[in-house]
C-alpha cells in the first residue's frame, strides 16, 4: 500500500443555496485552506475534516492499492494516479486533488491496552 497525497484545490460557497438554506453569515469551510497538503492511506490524516474524509476515503483507498491508477476505465480523469473529488457539504464544498505516490505506507501496530 502506498500513501496518497491530498491537496486542497479549492474551498467554495454556493451563495444562492447558502442564502436560501444556510444560517446567516455562513461562509466557506473553516476546516481547510487552499494549498493544504495531507498524506493518507487507510487512516484519516491528523487535522483532516471527519465529514470530508467520509466522502473521499474510498478514492484514497483505491489509489493507495491500485497498480494502474485509472479511475472508471480512463473516462473520468486524464492523468493516471489522480482523482479530483469533494466533500459532501452542498453549501460549501471543498475540492481535493488526490495523487498516488511511491511512498510506502506503514501500518501502526500499537497494541491496545
Amino acid at each position: 500500500m502506498k500513501k496518497v497525497k491530498i491537496t486542497v484545490l479549492k474551498t467554495t460557497l454556493n451563495s444562492d443555496l447558502a442564502r436560501e438554506y444556510g444560517v446567516d453569515g455562513l461562509n466557506r469551510c473553516p476546516m481547510h485552506k487552499e494549498g493544504q497538503v495531507f498524506y493518507a492511506d487507510y487512516a484519516k490524516p491528523d487535522g483532516f475534516c471527519d465529514e470530508a474524509w467520509k466522502a473521499i476515503y474510498q478514492y484514497v483507498f483505491a489509489l493507495a492499492h491500485s497498480s494502474n491508477n485509472l479511475f472508471y476505465y480512463g473516462d473520468w480523469i486524464k492523468t493516471p494516479g489522480t482523482a479530483i473529488v469533494c466533500c459532501n457539504d452542498g453549501l460549501r464544498p471543498v475540492i481535493f486533488k488526490l495523487e498516488a505516490t511511491d511512498i510506502e505506507s506503514k501500518i501502526d501496530y500499537t497494541p491496545i491496552r
